[in-house]
């Protein structure tokens, strides 16, 4: 039987798409690098360096949200009229720079310039990686594939904070910056790997029409044409927003969270490696069971669903509930918010057209890079030096219910996947 399993598991990977596979293949050492570097230790490293200042490490984020912005918006429109092959490789030299300053840094100023170009390669990579991505998917039946990339990235993401937890048995489970150092330094090394992948794409692999948009198909709408494309605009237009309003908010708390746990409730290193990595794994299987309840439930529904109750739990959150409350609840917080990205994704990827794919992706990218770095520098503020983490999560709740509420108008006309159905 484990054979058979095996066996099927190799057949489904060679049967994917040349550019597909590689889109696993980056999704895995990009996210597994980042857990181990990003997230919890750069924050606290970050922190530790700045002399304990909320604002300084808000302040970081808001230079990787300037680097985006500056390429992002230009990055999707030259995706959309030169070869998106040819953009990943020249990406690859930039994400390389930041790579070396941030192994080279030892103080905030080496740290803004790592991040400066680590903004600028996020912003001239994401449009083009997310339409090759794209043309490389049947449409219809896309939400299976986002949603099992999405499972890659988080299990690889989780895979870091493990990681961390023996590397700070053996140096030491104290938050020391030396320590911190060392820890940040392998992640670097395997997140230069997935700039690798990025050399092997191609263009000329992905699919032809069968990846194209598709129309919405709403029975009021299903027969005009006209309001078919007005359809698809509305879905466009509120994914965007409402991504934009959740982005927003989730910058002012999540770069917080690791800080918020050493000044609330005393962890230790190898404690908040062991949430954030749970965290991660029970994201990936919300993530699948989120893409299953669509297929009878519709997509949109269940974006609603899952940021909801999302949201619910970060109200709780900002009470300061006693720890063995508090840790399952922002392990639900963190997997049902993050299980709706796939979701929204393969709907937005279904409704628009190839040729805009990457001014699309790019405006994607947008909210959930530019407007989360910046709105970190504001929930360092927020924040301030007197740790006042509850104003924060009230501020990003209300914004939660804003971005979720919205999602309601356009459950008529989204549509199902051609595999509902089977």
């Amino acid at each position: 039987m484990r054979a058979a399993n095996e066996k099927n598991l190799l057949e489904t990977v060679k049967s994917m798409n040349h550019n597909v596979r590689l889109v696993f293949a980056f999704s895995f050492f990009q996210s597994f690098g980042r857990g181990i570097w990003m997230g919890n230790i750069l924050s606290t490293y970050i922190f530790l360096i700045a002399n304990e200042s909320n604002e300084l490490l808000g302040l970081t984020s808001a230079v990787t949200g300037v680097a985006m912005t500056m390429t992002l918006l230009p990055a999707g429109y030259f995706s959309d009229r030169f070869p998106r092959d040819r953009i990943l490789r020249s990406a690859v030299i930039v994400g390389l720079l930041g790579l070396v300053f941030a192994l080279l840094a030892n103080d905030i100023v080496m740290i803004f310039v790592a991040l400066l170009f680590w903004g600028l390669f996020q912003g001239m990579n994401r449009p083009s990686l997310e339409s090759i991505f794209a043309d490389s998917v049947e449409s219809g039946n896309r939400s299976k594939i986002y949603a099992w990339n999405h499972l890659t990235r988080q299990f690889a993401m989780a895979s870091g904070p493990f990681v961390n937890i023996v590397l700070f048995l053996v140096l030491g489970d104290v938050w020391d910056i030396t320590i911190l150092k060392m820890v940040m330094s392998f992640g670097l090394l395997i997140s230069m790997i997935s700039l690798v992948t990025l050399m092997f794409f191609d263009d000329k692999r992905s699919l032809g029409q069968a990846s194209d948009h598709l129309e919405t198909s709403s029975e009021e709408f299903e027969n005009n044409t006209n309001n078919n494309t007005h359809g698809n605009r509305l879905i466009v237009l509120v994914l965007m927003v409402s991504n934009l309003l959740i982005g927003f908010g989730a910058g002012m708390t999540i770069k917080f969270f690791p800080i918020f746990f050493i000044k609330i409730y005393i962890l230790s290193p190898i404690s908040v490696q062991l949430i954030m990595g749970a965290t991660s794994i029970l994201t990936g299987f919300t993530s699948l069971f989120a893409q299953k309840s669509s297929l009878k439930r519709g997509r949109a529904e269940m974006i609603f669903v899952v940021q909801a109750i999302a949201t619910a739990c970060l109200f709780v959150i900002s009470f300061y509930p006693p720890i063995f409350i508090l840790v399952p609840i922002f392990l639900v917080r963190g997997s049902l918010m993050n299980a709706s990205q796939p979701l929204s994704r393969s709907i937005l990827m279904d409704v628009v057209p190839k040729k805009n794919r990457g001014k699309i992706n790019s405006i994607q990218a947008l909210a959930w890079g530019m407007f989360w770095n910046f709105s970190a520098a504001i929930g360092g503020f927020l924040i301030g030096p007197s740790n006042n983490f509850r104003l924060c999560f009230y501020v990003t709740t209300g914004l939660y219910v804003v971005g979720t509420l919205i999602i309601l108008i356009i459950i008529p006309f989204v549509a199902k996947e051609k595999h509902a159905a089977q």
